[in-house]
């Protein structure tokens, strides 16, 4: 992977001196860009194109050729390229701090609000890959349709996420509903972390049944919910050095699963205490929020949640229909989330 990410990125190099004219400068700055932003993670959505493709294609007595193993990579890293994009723009907007372990891109030197535009770079050369690797592919339309639907997916779960409390001002908790959190990461996290390169392998391999997609969605929203639970999770509980970066969801007034399962338990003394401290950028006042979260024992609601949500989804894979695609591409993902500490 890491020799086919080198290799994109020189084109996308090459095309900015020829195409686009961009001087040595600007192009060493895209090379640093990408460089810091693309990989670096677990790359669990690119992989998942390739293992989705790869088990489609050997159910059906085809193992993919080279040439189909690189397409599958190529889509991978679009993917990856995807992530970056969102991160960049969404550390931007919430003025994180770390990302994978490392500085956010606009926190490096001589970068500041040259990453939004940096963002947008990202994004388009998704496009500019897509069109030279697969522009005669039958599958092309598909692919861009479904690269298009996710960002705008995504895109709604932002603003979902970033319109439920007020810039300025008091937190407001009425709008921390169990239902508004659920729409967040459906359209934020779920479509794009996982259906999209699931759906990604399954097209690649000629797998076009509206019902098999259908299924295959509904479990990897399913699937995308209790990730995002888990990063919730971590935000407050990982160490920072494990999970890569610094959470801020108390003071980032995010409409969090742990604060939306607080006020549903806590006494009208804790709810006070909510109200009075969450979303405030002040150690003492994120500490209490914490030691609300402690008290209430949010750590066994979360376990016991986590292994509810872990018989439900083996559930929903084993009624999945494995005639055209196996259960190995649902299982094999299930398995690196479960319990994850980063």
């Amino acid at each position: 992977m890491q020799a086919l990410f080198d290799q994109l990125s020189n084109e996308l190099l090459e095309d900015l001196q020829t195409k686009y004219e961009c001087p040595p400068d600007a192009v060493a700055h895209i090379k640093a860009m990408m460089a810091h932003t693309v990989p670096g993670g677990k790359l669990n959505r690119g992989l998942t194109v390739l293992h989705t493709a790869r088990v489609v294609a050997a159910s059906r007595g085809t193992p993919l050729t080279k040439q189909q193993e690189t397409e599958a990579a190529i889509l991978g890293w679009n993917v990856e390229w995807l992530q970056a994009f969102f991160l960049v723009a969404d550390d931007k907007m919430d003025s994180s701090v770390t990302r994978r372990g490392l500085p956010c891109w606009y926190r490096m030197p001589g970068v500041g609000n040259v990453a939004i535009n940096d963002a947008f770079v990202l994004e388009s050369q998704i496009y500019q890959m897509l069109r030279r690797h697969f522009s005669k592919s039958p599958v092309y339309g598909t692919i861009l349709d479904l690269f298009h639907e996710t960002t705008m997916q995504t895109e709604v779960g932002q603003l979902l996420d970033l319109t439920t409390q007020p810039i300025e001002g008091p937190v407001d908790l009425d709008k921390f509903t169990l239902k508004r959190y659920k729409s967040i990461v459906k359209y934020k996290t779920a479509f794009y972390t996982f259906y999209l390169p699931m759906a990604l392998g399954m097209v690649l391999c000629g797998v076009n049944d509206d019902d098999i997609l259908a299924a295959a969605k509904e479990i990897c929203l399913s699937m995308g919910e209790y990730f995002q639970i888990q990063d919730d999770y971590l935000d407050a509980y990982g160490a920072p050095e494990v999970i890569g970066k610094i959470g801020t969801d108390i003071q980032d007034k995010k409409c969090s699963w742990l604060v939306v399962q607080a006020m549903s338990r806590s006494s009208d003394v804790q709810l006070a205490a909510i109200k009075e401290n969450y979303g405030i950028d002040n150690p003492e006042k994120i500490e209490s929020i914490k030691a609300i979260y402690r008290d209430l024992d949010l750590e066994t609601v979360f376990k016991t949640y986590e292994e509810e949500s872990y018989v439900k989804l083996s559930a929903m894979i084993e009624a999945f229909d494995s005639t055209q695609v196996p259960h190995d591409v649902f299982t094999s993902m299930l398995s690196k989330v479960y319990k994850r500490t980063k």
